[in-house]
């Protein structure tokens, strides 16, 4: 990496002075929607994405569980999922999103180890025409983040981050639990499944696929599994309480839907291996 682009995140440490482990993900470029010009609004543009998150890795090297530490694999495609349907405005809030959201307390249906802190830079680099490459490094810690957290009758919503233009939630849906048939006719929606027991439409829906609802679509999941399930949500604008307009399904069934999987595609060398098994 030439000294141009080098990233540099701190040295942070537990309590008692230990350094933590850093986890890297440098370079991911997102081709999405960024920034206040008409110009901007209406063609997408590299993003650069550099990220460095501070965990304990202990745990995963004497298990080999990737449950231990964080899957670095699916981690890229969920951060591309948020910079493609977010289409943010500022860098502020594509740095400030992808911190909170690496930073949130794992779900049981995706477990993973905490982490403690988070370095993000985003780099804009044909913002200037190439006269300059602007960009924005942030850092912050999972002791100064505050979620907001709403009951539903399906389970409840975490609230990972409201700003100009969009929200990012997280759906967890109990076990035995549905988000009943409904339709948007305000919010543009997308959505990620990170959770492997739904059922989309009634049917089964892979984890890392996402999908785009146009307004006007009924949509609903169900888990009928015994572990609940999460799904990364993101309004545009932030959701609005009286646009959740429940029905019933129609006699026909409701429609599906394509939807485009951010998930590596690669499956365990050895299925069922430690690696893969639950804590």
């Amino acid at each position: 990496m030439s000294a141009e682009h080098a990233f540099h995140p701190p040295v942070v440490t537990t309590p008692d002075g230990r350094p933590l482990d850093v986890i890297e993900m440098r370079g991911l470029t997102v081709d999405c929607i960024v920034g206040i010009f008409n110009r901007e609004r209406l063609a997408a543009q590299p993003l650069r994405l550099d990220v460095a998150l501070f965990l304990d890795t202990r745990a995963a090297a004497v298990g080999g569980r990737l449950a231990h530490t964080v899957n670095y694999g699916r981690l890229a495609g969920e951060l591309r999922f948020l910079l493609e349907a977010c289409r943010f405005e500022l860098l502020e809030s594509a740095v400030e999103t992808v911190c909170r959201y690496v930073l949130a307390p794992p779900t049981d249906d995706v477990p993973r180890a905490q982490v403690h802190a988070a370095t993000v830079r985003v780099t804009k680099p044909l913002a200037l025409g190439g006269l300059a490459v602007p960009s924005l490094q942030i850092h912050r810690t999972a002791a100064e983040m505050v979620y907001g957290r709403e009951e539903k009758g399906f389970g409840r919503v975490d609230i990972i981050h409201e700003g100009a233009g969009y929200g990012v939630y997280r759906l967890r849906v109990k076990p035995g639990g549905c988000i009943p048939t409904h339709v948007h006719q305000q919010m543009e929606e997308s959505e990620l499944v990170l959770g492997s027991g739904l059922l989309l439409q009634f049917k089964p829906v892979v984890r890392g696929m996402a999908f785009n609802w146009p307004r006007g679509f009924l949509h609903r999941y169900d888990n009928p599994s015994s572990t609940e399930q999460t799904v990364l949500c993101v309004d545009r604008p932030g959701f609005i309480p009286s646009d959740e307009v429940e029905t019933e399904p129609p006699p026909e069934g409701l429609l599906p839907i394509t939807g485009h999987s951010y998930y590596p595609l690669d499956e365990p060398a050895a299925p069922g291996s430690p690696a893969e098994r639950q804590p």
